[in-house]
């Protein structure tokens, strides 16, 4: 039996985030009976459960809400957890995945103690999350300095995007990193929802939105995603369509500098439309969008990427590395200079249904043949048992 536990998800089951589902995906897909999965899970309750879900042994870990700083604590009391049940239960042979490199001022004090139980570190770099503009300058300066903390002392980087692969070797050369690449995953299936379903029904409606009659966002409303191009651009554009923003702007600092920025409010095409956390109706949602808008500029596979590749069939990247390199040619791309999509969002409006098909084929495509869950689940199930 090999014992693999996964610390730095919120947890499982998964409620939305990145880490969290490609858990939720990993466990719930599990093939291999000769894996068992030990899965930490944040909470801020002080009473803790411990609970089996699909087969993964799941053990909340209680941490007080002190703002960023929480995720590091979580962290480091998760594999502190981890190193008690090693002990504990006598576990031999196995390994510990961290997700995201956020104690690497203190990992090293914890790999001699894994590795005295046969146990090996893996770590999966995530995005550059000291490139983010949401941190300040301390904080971009603390990750980048973890960063390489975690990259000089795990025994296997992970990589979920051949370009943090590539940029892992570049910038850690020195440290000779171990890496492997393997992406993050998507499911190509329909949503099974239909026009006449009661919340499509009202979805569409509260928002005045037709159904094929809008462009789509759907991400974290942070500066790196490239807001204010796209809604600049769009504003720009001669586009007889509405542009709909899929994410959450309560008290956000950043949408009130956006609306003095844009005054986007004026534009009656512009709809926020908050958040989406049905699974099902997003998927509706993206499937029934006429285009799709992706600005993420930071960050290595991402998962509403993946989905909007899957879902729908016009999707317009933002020009970078990682977007190219999940996208291929099933996805048209833009970059900042002014005008530039504005000039796409123009042209793409006029191309025929037959042209429009054509690239959602190539975009699924893509999807099916690099990142469906049974292939990534596969080759997760490959590298722990090798």
């Amino acid at each position: 039996m090999k014992d693999i536990f996964i610390v730095g998800s919120k947890g499982i089951p998964a409620q939305y985030g990145g880490y969290e589902t490609f858990v939720d995906e990993l466990v719930t897909r599990q093939v291999n009976k000769n894996i068992k999965y030990h899965v930490a899970c944040m909470t801020f309750n002080k009473t803790t459960k411990h609970y089996e879900y699909n087969g993964a042994d799941c053990q909340e870990i209680s941490i007080r809400d002190i703002g960023g700083a929480k995720a590091i604590v979580y962290d480091l009391k998760a594999l502190n957890w981890a190193l008690d049940q090693i002990k504990k239960n006598n576990l031999k042979n196995g390994i510990v995945y961290i997700l995201a490199c956020r104690i690497g001022p203190f990992i090293h004090s914890y790999i001699p103690k894994f590795h005295k139980y046969g146990f090996q570190v893996w770590v999966n770099p995530d995005g550059h999350e000291w490139m983010r503009a949401k941190w300040s300058k301390p904080v971009r300066k603390y990750w980048k300095i973890s960063e390489g903390g975690m990259v000089k002392n795990a025994d296997l980087l992970v990589c979920d995007s051949k370009n943090i692969e590539k940029y892992i070797h570049e910038t850690y050369e020195k440290y000779n990193p171990n890496t492997t690449f393997i992406a993050y995953g998507a499911d190509v299936v329909r949503s099974s929802l239909n026009e006449n379903a009661d919340k499509v029904v009202s979805w569409y409606k509260e928002h005045a939105v037709k159904p094929n009659n809008y462009f789509l966002i759907v991400g974290r409303f942070v500066p790196e995603n490239n807001y204010e191009t796209m809604i600049r651009e769009f504003m720009a554009s001669d586009v007889d369509k509405d542009l709909v923003i899929i994410t959450n702007v309560e008290h956000n600092k950043f949408y009130e500098e956006l609306k003095e920025k844009t005054h986007f409010e004026t534009d009656k095409r512009i709809k926020f439309v908050g958040t989406v956390y049905d699974k099902d109706l997003l998927k509706y949602i993206r499937e029934n969008a006429f285009g799709y808008i992706h600005g993420h500029s930071v960050g290595g596979t991402n998962p509403s990427l993946l989905e909007a590749l899957a879902d729908t069939k016009l999707n317009l990247l933002y020009g970078v590395g990682f977007n190219k390199e999940v996208g291929e040619d099933g996805a048209l791309y833009w970059s900042k200079t002014p005008g530039f999509l504005k000039d796409l969002l123009e042209r793409v409006d006029k191309l025929t249904q037959k042209q429009i098909d054509n690239l959602g084929k190539k975009a699924q495509q893509r999807v099916v043949e690099e990142y469906s869950w049974q292939k990534i689940v596969n080759e997760y199930e490959t590298k722990f048992m090798e």
